[in-house]
C-alpha cells in the first residue's frame, strides 16, 4: 500500500494510525485456519457424506465477511464502538433468548438459530458486545462513583450467564465469567466484591458440577482417565505422532478418526501433519496478538478505552488456552473453537469483530497516550496524528 504519512484522507489516516502488529497478526491466524482446514476438515466431510471440500470452502466463504468487518469495525471511535456494542449487544440479547424455544437443537443443547438458510450462534457475538458494554459500565463507575456501573455491569453478566447455562452452554459461561473478572480486578473495585465474585463462582462451578451431567462426566474423565476419553485420546495420539516437524500436509492418519478434527481439535491435526515447531509458530502469533494488546491498553489514558481493549484481548486469549490446553489434556474436554483458526462461520466472524474493537481502540491517538507527548516529526514507526 503506497500510502504517504504526509497524506490525509479516510484510508490514509487508518492505514497510519493502525497497528499493524495486530491487523497482520489477525490475517495471518485465518490464513492458518485455511490452510489447516485443507488438512483436517476433507476427512470429516468424507465421513458424513459431504463434498470432501465442504468445509474448506465454507471458511474461504465465511473469511471474505469476516475480513470485511474486521476492517469496517476498525475505523470506528471508541464512542463508536461503545454505540455499535449496545446495538450488538441488545440484538443477540434478544436472539438468545430465541435460541430456548425455536432454537436447534444439537447434541442436548440449543445453542443455534436458523436464519435464511444460515445456522447463527448468537452467543460468539454477545461475547465481544457484553465485554465493551461491561467495560464502559466500570470506566463509568470510576469517573463518577455516584454512578452504580457496577452493578449494572454485574445485571447484565448474570442475564447473560443464565442465558448461557439455559441452553446449557458451561464452557462460554466460564469463559465469560472469568474475562468479567478481570475486568472487575482492574476497574479497582474493593476485595471485597472481588472475593465475594470468587466465592460465587466457586459455587456456581461446584453447582454446574452437581447439576449436569455431563459436566460431572467430563470432570471426572479428566481427572481419573476412566471412561470414554476416545476424541482426547486421538488428538493426544496425533499430536505424538507428528513429532517436531510433522508426518507432512494430508499425509496425517490419526486426525482420520476424530469426529471434530476440523473445529475442536485443529490444532492436534497441525500436530500432526506440521509438526510442534509450526504449532509453536502458531502459538507465537497468539501471544503477540494478546501481548500486544495488553501492551497498547495499558497506554491508554482513558478508562474506557483500556478496560474494553484489555477485555476484549483476556477474552480472546482465554477461549485460545481453553481449546489448546484441552487439545494438550491439560483441561477437561470442552467444545469451544481455536479463535479465528477452527472452523466454524459465527466463530470467524465474531472474532473478526472483537479484533476489529481492538484494532479500533488501540489505534494511534497521541493526545489520549498517558503521559506522551507525539507529532509529526516525533511519532514513532506507524504512529500519525490525523486530521481532526
Amino acid at each position: 500500500m503506497n500510502l504517504k504519512r504526509t497524506e490525509r484522507g479516510l484510508i490514509s489516516d487508518w492505514w497510519w494510525t493502525i497497528d499493524r502488529w495486530l491487523l497482520v497478526s489477525s490475517l495471518l491466524l485465518m490464513l492458518f485456519g485455511i490452510t489447516l482446514s485443507f488438512a483436517a476438515s476433507p476427512a470429516v466431510a468424507e465421513r458424513i457424506g459431504l463434498d470432501p471440500y465442504h468445509f474448506v470452502i465454507r471458511q474461504i466463504v465465511f473469511m471474505v465477511p469476516a475480513v470485511i468487518a474486521l476492517v469496517a469495525v476498525s475505523f470506528l471511535s471508541p464512542r463508536q464502538v461503545r454505540r455499535f456494542s449496545a446495538i450488538l449487544f441488545f440484538v443477540t440479547l434478544i436472539m438468545m433468548v430465541l435460541v430456548l424455544f425455536v432454537g436447534m437443537e444439537i447434541k442436548g443443547s440449543r445453542r443455534w438459530l436458523h436464519i435464511f438458510g444460515f445456522s447463527i450462534q448468537p452467543s460468539e457475538y454477545m461475547k465481544p458486545a457484553f465485554v465493551v458494554m461491561a467495560a464502559w459500565l466500570f470506566s463509568e463507575h470510576m469517573k463518577k462513583p455516584e454512578i452504580p456501573g457496577n452493578i449494572f455491569a454485574i445485571v447484565l453478566f448474570l442475564l447473560v450467564s443464565a442465558l448461557l447455562v439455559g441452553q446449557p452452554d458451561l464452557g462460554q459461561t466460564m469463559l465469560v465469567a472469568a474475562t468479567f473478572g478481570v475486568l472487575f480486578f482492574l476497574s479497582g473495585l474493593g476485595w471485597a466484591l472481588i472475593t465475594g465474585l470468587g466465592v460465587l463462582s466457586v459455587g456456581a462451578a461446584v453447582a454446574a458440577y452437581l447439576s449436569f451431567d455431563h459436566v460431572q462426566s467430563r470432570i471426572n474423565r479428566f481427572l481419573t482417565g476412566e471412561g470414554d476419553n476416545y476424541q482426547v485420546m486421538q488428538a493426544m495420539q496425533a499430536i505424538q505422532h507428528g513429532g517436531w516437524f510433522g508426518v507432512g500436509p494430508g499425509e496425517g492418519i490419526v486426525k482420520r478418526s476424530l469426529p471434530d478434527s476440523h473445529a475442536d481439535f485443529v490444532f492436534s491435526v497441525a500436530a500432526e501433519e506440521f509438526g510442534a515447531v509450526f504449532c509453536l509458530l502458531l502459538l507465537a502469533v497468539f501471544t503477540v496478538v494478546v501481548v500486544r494488546g495488553l501492551w497498547l491498553a495499558f497506554r491508554e489514558r482513558d478508562e474506557f478505552t483500556r478496560l474494553a481493549t484489555c477485555g476484549l484481548v483476556t477474552i480472546f486469549g482465554l477461549q485460545s488456552v481453553i481449546n489448546i490446553g484441552v487439545n494438550l489434556q491439560l483441561l477437561p474436554a470442552k467444545g469451544m473453537t481455536l479463535p479465528f483458526v477452527s472452523s466454524g462461520g459465527s466463530s470467524l466472524i465474531a472474532t473478526a469483530i472483537a479484533m476489529g474493537m481492538v484494532l479500533a481502540l488501540t489505534r494511534h491517538r497521541p493526545e489520549k497516550r498517558a503521559g506522551l507527548e507525539f507529532n509529526l516529526s516525533s511519532a514513532p514507526t506507524g504512529a500519525f496524528t490525523p486530521a481532526v
